[in-house]
């Protein structure tokens, strides 16, 4: 798999998120309390929210227009919710974050 380099892990803020461009949307960078990495395409699967505006809990991200919560290792939603966000595989190499390169050549859809 080929990587691209997109920031510092110090970048992220504990908690919050950092947005990528890329061709096919934005996507959500996200860093919990543990300090753990994860990528989701930037948009709720219920009506497209930005889940980088959203709050972090644990190793979910709460959407802010709706408070559906999506969990970052997986991309599904949790509870009764149904959905899936699209997730963008991640590899965290010293202090670098890394995203799969793929993300940056196809669509969000």
């Amino acid at each position: 798999m080929q990587w691209i380099d997109i920031c510092s892990v110090d970048d992220v803020p504990m908690r919050g998120s950092r947005v990528v461009s890329a061709p096919g949307g934005d996507i959500a960078v996200f860093k919990t309390a543990k300090g753990r990495i994860f990528a989701l395409w930037d948009k709720c699967p219920h009506k497209g929210g930005p889940l980088s505006q959203g709050i972090i809990h644990g190793d979910a991200v709460t959407c802010p227009l709706h408070n559906w919560v999506i969990g970052l290792e997986s991309g599904e939603v949790k509870g009764p919710d149904q959905g899936c966000a699209r997730k963008v595989a991640v590899l965290v190499e010293g202090d670098r974050i890394l995203l799969a390169a793929d993300a940056f050549h196809r669509s969000a859809a």
